[in-house]
């Protein structure tokens, strides 16, 4: 979409009024005039001044098209009667209101002229010739200037309609723009969660597969971590098709915040109960005071780390250590063994890949590698405000 064209012609209302209503209404002050001059003239002038007036009335709508040529051969009428006056006139004015400002002053300077030869030859005995020129200078004076501050002014709204228009634009570019991010963030999240809660599922499924002669107290807590976690997959998975089916960015701004550092120790505990082994190294101690959006990066970076050993190397310890202090950041790293089919774990996966962008955006940032003895590293970094 493209914005209208924002020139410095006419304004629709004038463009709108038909030359019949222009006509009429020059023609109205071209009587008047007529009527003036008839009172003191002789026959011969009276007829010439009819002719004249009707001439005049004739160039108005060439002045509505061409008001160049029109007002030079209006101009050339007032030096011969002065009924072609108020069209001399309204040629300045339509001039200097729709074309450059020298080809009006042109024109009104060619309309002073024709009044001072009018004036040469048709005297006013009541005026003196010096005013009388003064006069007509000034009054086409003031025709050009009204008619350039109207254009002038066109110019000025069209200017302020076309720069409304673009900052609407630019806005609703913005909305979308916060839109799309939002929508992207809430993906990330469907990954998280929805990777988190069904590779718990997958697991309590293996174990309850491979060990079918397992006591029937861990038959049964592998069947309730498969129906909390189904459960809880389905309760978020319905969250956030709730979110991605709202149009306004708002609403998804007001969603509920997630799960922060504080929820570590229960996303661990479901991990455990999936019969996933885990050493943690938290000197942190309980939960500690952190930024919104640090906490929930970092727990995000952990369930998506737990969720790849879970993935890529079933059966394996998985070693967790968090450490920091306000000022120095927040670091977090997870490392556990690699399997002969772990190739995926350090190939920079859509998980590692959506973990790096969520730690930018938060100002920290993660890494990950396989060391010599084939055991999987991934590190981050946080920034943690004092």
């Amino acid at each position: 979409m493209e914005p209208a064209t924002c020139d410095v012609g006419p304004p629709r209302a004038w463009r709108a009024v038909p030359v019949g209503v222009s006509t009429a209404a020059i023609g109205v002050l071209v009587a008047t005039v007529l009527w003036s001059a008839t009172r003191s003239s002789s026959t011969v002038l009276i007829r010439a001044d009819v002719a004249l007036a009707v001439a005049a009335l004739t160039l108005v709508p060439v002045v509505a098209r061409r008001p160049e040529v029109g007002g030079v051969l209006a101009s050339l009428l007032v030096a011969l009667s002065p009924v072609a006056t108020p069209v001399a006139s309204f040629a300045v004015l339509f001039t200097a209101r729709n074309r450059p400002f020298r080809q009006a002053a042109t024109l009104a300077a060619v309309g002073v002229a024709g009044e001072a030869v009018q004036a040469l030859w048709r005297p006013v005995p009541s005026l003196p010739y010096g005013w009388r020129l003064a006069l007509m200078t000034a009054a086409y004076a003031a025709l050009l200037g009204w008619g350039t501050w109207a254009q002038a002014r066109h110019a000025l709204l069209a200017a302020l309609r076309d720069r409304a228009w673009r900052a609407e634009q630019e806005q609703e570019r913005r909305v979308m723009e916060a839109r799309a991010a939002e929508r992207g963030r809430i993906a990330r999240e469907m990954h998280d969660v929805l990777a988190h809660r069904l590779s718990l599922l997958a697991a309590a499924a293996g174990a309850m597969e491979y060990r079918p002669d397992a006591p029937p107290e861990r038959l049964s807590a592998a069947a309730g971590v498969i129906r909390a976690s189904a459960h809880h997959a389905l309760d978020e998975l319905r969250e956030v098709i709730t979110l991605l089916r709202s149009d306004d960015a708002e609403s998804s701004a007001d969603a509920p915040p997630g799960q922060t550092l504080a929820d570590l120790p229960r996303l661990i505990e479901e991990a455990r109960a999936a019969g996933q082994q885990i050493e943690v190294d938290d000197p942190l101690g309980p939960p500690v005071e952190v930024p919104p959006t640090v906490g929930r990066t970092a727990y995000r970076i952990a369930q998506e780390a737990l969720t790849n050993a879970r993935k890529h190397a079933a059966g394996q310890p998985v070693r967790l250590a968090l450490g920091g202090t306000p000022g120095s950041g927040l670091s977090i790293a997870v490392s556990n063994p690699t399997t002969s089919d772990s190739g995926a774990t350090g190939d920079g996966g859509a998980g590692l890949i959506g973990l790096a962008e969520r730690a930018a955006l938060a100002g920290g940032r993660v890494t990950h590698h396989v060391d010599a003895s084939g055991r999987f590293h991934l590190s981050a970094w946080l920034p943690w405000p004092t």
